[in-house]
């Protein structure tokens, strides 16, 4: 059984920021450990470490067993890989060599089939038995039949982008658990799956024996899974990292009663620093006039240097504190109306009326066709007129549909995508963005960009660009971009994945206060609770309408 082991690790970023500063964790054999903390903490980033692909300023990490690792990007791929590729991309380095040597003379042999190329050809499938190449194939046809319902004959070439966030992620969450390593490095392994594959993957972990360490956001998965706690808090010199011993539904009181003690400490600290240093100036006052004294100031002063440099203790994590102020205005009372609404090759014919300042909640297995219908509502539905048209650069691309979908006078969509598809922030900085403006949301002067980032616990990292955000600040500035930009309408497709707890729940405070109209796809036991209504999408086809949350729909019947 295999364990990992993260001693002192301390990492700065290229623009000389500490973002790690001292962390050490230990997760041992068998164990099923969280990873929690703010986003921007370094989370992603320590795992990057501890798989290898970054390399720290200083501190060490040892593992055993062999490590798989899901990385955070599994699930938002819009690349040309293929399923193949996703599956070898988590295997071992052997098997990884050895399938680009095979995919390198397959090449060599269309563009040229000489004798060599042949030859290598040859040596290049001998080298794919030798590492087990084969035996994979047979593992992963059964992680495609239970992920996507076929043969991997029949998936390896199907292209990534034609799976949901949620195909690919259960597709390489199948490859790990069934796969030789033991050590599993999971970073937010729930993203994107529907409610059926997230009890899916907790009893999966729970009844693994292998060693996992995972980041999760969602309360029930780590209160079910998890077995202890890590918690990495932001600090000026960078994160700090503490372990709570227990399980989830303990943390929120350990981790007060933490706080409580650490302020207690810094006070005593205080006091005694400032009763030594007092020491110190009576004992030089009397040395000036009294020989005798010298000796007592002179252990005064070695006590107070010995103090000093023993250091204050642990301080008290900096505390997150966003808020958003999402606005909206006065719509139509009909905000979105379907008619005979058709998606493509995913749904039966459904009609649907969301009225002004309504919270709908759409759920359904993934692939069902859920953000084909978020996208189609914020690119102005059917036939868009100029008001319609979604606030931002980005226009979403259009969805073959039958039947009519419009949106009411006034109602400007403002979406949020899940995959953060924002290919006109990219390479830019936050402050550069919100200077700038666009069409539809004015400029701001730095000193007030500064500030609207700091309401989004985004300050540190205004000169980033966003691309270069983790996946949690991303979200944030997006909720940020559609706070500035006017939207009456908010279209949400799985907005709280990549939030850290407490932006969640600032979420759910900003949408309580929105005037306007909210639709969000959503696998979130938790934020649905905030909904009036829930649109399901069936198994069967059917789209139809419930009071209360429905999770146990299975996948949509179709030919794959």
């Amino acid at each position: 059984m295999g364990h990992i082991d993260v001693n002192s690790v301390t990492f700065v970023l290229p623009d000389g920021r500490p973002l790690l500063g001292g962390v050490s964790l230990r997760v041992g054999e068998g164990a099923k450990v969280a990873l929690i903390g703010p986003n921007g903490t370094g989370k992603t980033t320590l795992g990057r470490i501890i798989a290898g692909d970054l390399v720290p300023q200083d501190g060490a990490v040892t593992r055993s067993g062999g490590l798989g690792v899901m990385r955070q990007f599994v699930g938002q791929l819009r690349d040309e890989s293929t399923v193949r590729d996703l599956l070898v991309s988590v295997a071992p380095a052997a098997v990884r060599a050895a399938a680009a040597e095979i995919d390198r003379t397959e090449l060599a042999m269309m563009e040229r089939d000489s004798q060599d190329d042949q030859m290598a050809y040859a040596q290049a499938l001998v080298t794919w038995g030798d590492v087990g190449g084969y035996d994979y194939e047979i593992l992963w046809d059964v992680c495609t039949v239970a992920a996507l319902g076929m043969p991997f004959e029949k998936a390896q070439w199907r292209k990534v982008t034609t799976l949901s966030g949620g195909e690919q992620k259960r597709v390489v969450l199948e490859a790990l658990l069934r796969g030789p390593e033991e050590v599993l490095l999971l970073d937010e392994p729930d993203n994107y799956l529907d409610v059926p594959a997230k009890r899916w993957l907790e009893d999966q972990l729970i009844a693994s024996p292998k060693t996992v360490l995972f980041v999760s956001h969602d309360r029930e998965l780590l209160d079910r899974v998890a077995t202890r706690i890590a918690t990495l808090e932001p600090g000026g010199s960078g994160s700090s990292l503490w372990v709570h011993p227990g399980r989830f539904a303990t943390y929120q009181q350990a981790r007060e009663d933490r706080n409580s003690k650490l302020e207690e400490l810094g006070r005593r600290w205080d006091e005694e620093h400032v009763k030594l240093k007092a020491l110190v100036v009576m004992y030089r006052q009397k040395a000036s006039y009294n020989s005798d004294m010298a000796p007592k100031l002179q252990a005064a002063e070695t006590r107070l240097r010995r103090f000093v440099e023993a250091g204050p203790p642990e301080a008290i994590p900096l505390r997150q504190n966003v808020r958003m102020r999402l606005q909206g205005g006065r719509t139509a009372k009909r905000a979105v109306i379907a008619e005979g609404l058709e998606l493509t090759g995913l749904m039966r014919p459904f009609d649907l009326e969301v009225w002004f300042g309504e919270r709908v909640a759409v759920l359904g297995s993934n692939g069902s066709g859920k953000s084909h219908f978020l996208r189609l509502v914020a690119g102005g539905g059917s036939d868009p007129d100029a008001e319609h048209r979604p606030v931002g650069d980005f226009v979403p691309k259009p969805v073959a549909h039958a039947g009519r979908l419009r949106l009411g006078s006034r109602v400007r969509p403002g979406w949020f995508a899940q995959t953060h598809e924002q290919p006109s922030l990219t390479g830019r900085t936050l402050l550069e963005i919100l200077h700038r403006g666009d069409e539809h949301r004015a400029g701001k002067a730095r000193e007030e960009a500064a500030r609207a980032l700091d309401r989004y616990g985004l300050a540190r990292a205004s000169e980033q660009t966003f691309d270069s955000l983790s996946g949690g600040q991303q979200a944030r500035f997006q909720i940020l971009l559609l706070e500035l930009s006017g939207a009456t309408c908010l279209l949400l497709d799985e907005p709280t994945d990549n939030l850290d707890l407490h932006s969640a729940e600032a979420l759910e405070e900003g949408l309580a206060a929105f005037e306007g109209t909210v639709i969000a796809v959503t696998h979130d036991r938790w934020f649905s609770r905030g909904f009036d209504r829930f649109l399901v999408f069936g198994a069967d086809g059917r789209v139809y309408e419930s009071n209360e949350p429905v999770w146990d729909e299975g996948r949509v019947a179709r030919a794959r």
